[in-house]
């Protein structure tokens, strides 16, 4: 072998196995601020079988759904095993995993699904939260053991012939393209549907695509608009998806939930970014959890943590728990790492290490609000690279009202509580606690960190070690508690590096910000203490406070 080859592959094996998940020099797995038993691959027999010798042409133009199905019936028959994809593309309808199967895709293999909506009817499923309906996935487990989805193919789920596409997500030669597609137009004319179908749906549905009080057949009149997921794996126990590159799908991506130990590793997701509710991946009340060395390209949120939404969600009463999240890469996205909007079921025990952001609408978010309930607590985030964040380098949202960081600003309505009354605290009330966050590098944001949390209900007991933010203005922090900077830098082009709204048992341990700046630190609303700090360099206080850098901020 060529000398430089060999070493070349020497440090290929040797990136693979520190970043493996499941050991080698870099365990994921290893020192966690949190109990989470380990996750092993799943358990599936080496026996296997190709699609091709099931009839499958891989030409593009022959539908090879029967084929699919026939290859994992006959495997699963016989206890499971390997259904491998071969170097093509196979054109097919829904896709269906058993108990103790394995779909491999070589790498020059690509797996298209159809964009014929007919081929997917309608079935029950949890969708933003809620029990619902919509299409059925193109791949799909439900209540299955050890499953995997592995290979270096390609999985495209046809989503062009299904979304709909904003005008002011286009340039002008690509909007010509779509509407050379036929469909419908909205009446301002800034939105365009494929189908008739998919304009019933517009008009029928409130809530995020959801519904309401709608019968089966009230569904099925708005089939095209109840966009699938891609990959749907519910209920399931011992799930691998591995290699692959999932892309361009109808509505998210990929949707694990109420899942038991799942490994995503070395997966690439890719979705356009005017792709509506183009999410990455979405883990959904899930347990032990590794997603590792991945990327994601994404039209939505990119790496989202939820557990049901408003009463469903409270109802079903699973959180999602135990999730390592390293190695992972994001680039667009309306968030890097979500947690939220749908969190009824809660959110505990989450590390996330390791991961760079670029581009990205905003680089950490945390979204909820009044009707949700449930608490997320014991997040633990470390060594984050942001680079050209379009909005918050972090986020605290609970206020959120169903629209990206940018979508709210330009229309307006990013909410926000100054002096607001506070509502009862009952099971509603969404709570964000518990939250620890170090070694972040922000380079570009439009602002540094905003906190708004509830007047009734604060974020509370908030750790920001370590950090560096580069912005165009500073960090807000509302309705928030127990707050700790610490060794944190911000330096603003304009406005005050710091502002505290309403914020109560508050400390700033050198905290740092430019020299000459006219304020450095803000201090208002009628629910905020004594503010006390420890610096030569402080001109003023409790108002204005101007320091280079202040050693003691403390609010009580």
């Amino acid at each position: 072998m060529n000398p430089k080859k060999t070493l070349l592959f020497l440090a290929a094996a040797a990136m693979i196995a520190c970043c493996a998940p499941c050991g080698g020099a870099y365990d994921v797995q290893a020192d966690l601020p949190f109990e989470m038993p380990r996750v092993e691959r799943p358990s599936i027999p080496s026996r296997s079988v190709s699609v091709a010798d099931y009839g499958a042409k891989g030409d593009g133009l022959a539908l090879d759904t029967e084929a699919f199905a026939a290859a994992i019936d006959a495997l699963a028959a016989q206890g499971g095993g390997r259904v491998e994809v071969p170097d093509g593309i196979f054109l097919t309808g829904p896709i269906v995993l058993k108990d103790n199967i394995e779909l491999h895709l070589a790498d020059n293999a690509m797996i298209l699904f159809s964009g014929d909506q007919s081929l997917y009817p309608l079935t029950e499923i949890i969708f933003e939260g809620l029990n619902t309906w919509r299409c059925q996935s193109p791949i799909s487990a439900r209540g299955v053991k050890n499953v995997a989805i592995t290979g270096g193919g390609v999985i495209d789920g046809g989503g062009d012939a299904w979304r709909m596409v904003k005008r002011g997500k286009l340039t002008e030669g690509e909007w010509k393209k779509v509407l050379s597609r036929g469909g419908f137009l909205s009446e301002d004319g800034n939105s365009w549907y494929p189908t008739e179908s998919y304009v019933r749906g517009v008009k029928a549905a409130t809530d995020q695509n959801v519904a309401e009080n709608a019968t089966r057949a009230d569904f099925e009149q708005m089939h095209d608009f109840l966009r699938p997921v891609m990959v749907a794996i519910h209920n399931c126990e011992n799930v691998l998806l591995e290699g692959v590159t999932f892309q361009n799908s109808p509505c998210w991506t990929i949707h694990p939930a109420i899942c038991t130990n799942l490994i995503v590793d070395g997966i690439t997701v890719r979705c356009p970014d005017y792709a509506q509710n183009g999410d990455g991946i979405d883990i959904e009340s899930c347990k032990n959890v590794l997603l590792t060395n991945s990327s994601f390209d994404a039209g939505d949120d990119a790496i989202c943590i939820k557990s049901g939404k408003n009463e469903d969600g409270r109802k079903r009463g699973i959180p999602c728990e135990n999730v390592v999240v390293d190695n992972c890469i994001v680039f667009h996205g309306h968030g890097g790492f979500v947690v939220g909007s749908e969190m009824s079921g809660g959110v505990k025990n989450v590390s996330v290490r390791n991961c760079t952001f670029s581009g990205t609408d905003v680089g950490l978010r945390f979204k909820s609000t009044r009707g949700r309930g449930g608490v997320v607590e014991h997040i633990y985030i470390e060594n984050i690279t942001m680079n050209n964040i379009l909005n918050d380098g972090l986020l605290f949202d609970l206020f959120y009202g169903g629209k990206s960081a940018s979508e709210a600003l330009e229309d307006g309505d990013e909410g926000e509580a100054t002096d607001m009354p506070a509502r009862p605290v009952d099971e509603t009330t969404p709570a964000f606690r518990n939250i620890d966050i170090r070694n972040v590098r922000c380079n570009g944001a439009r602002r540094a960190m905003y906190f708004n949390g509830l007047p009734e209900m604060n974020v509370e007991r908030v750790v920001v070690a370590d950090a560096q933010f580069r912005t165009t203005t500073g960090a807000q922090l509302n309705e928030s508690t127990d707050v700790v900077l610490r060794n944190v830098t911000v330096v603003p082009a304009e406005g005050p590096a710091l502002s505290l709204n309403n914020v109560k048992r508050f400390r700033a341990e050198n905290f740092v910000c430019p020299e000459g700046m006219p304020c450095a630190l803000t201090v208002t609303g009628s629910r905020n203490k004594e503010v006390s700090v420890q610096s030569p360099q402080i001109t003023a206080a409790n108002a204005c406070l101007s320091p280079k850098s202040a050693s003691v901020v403390t609010i009580e």
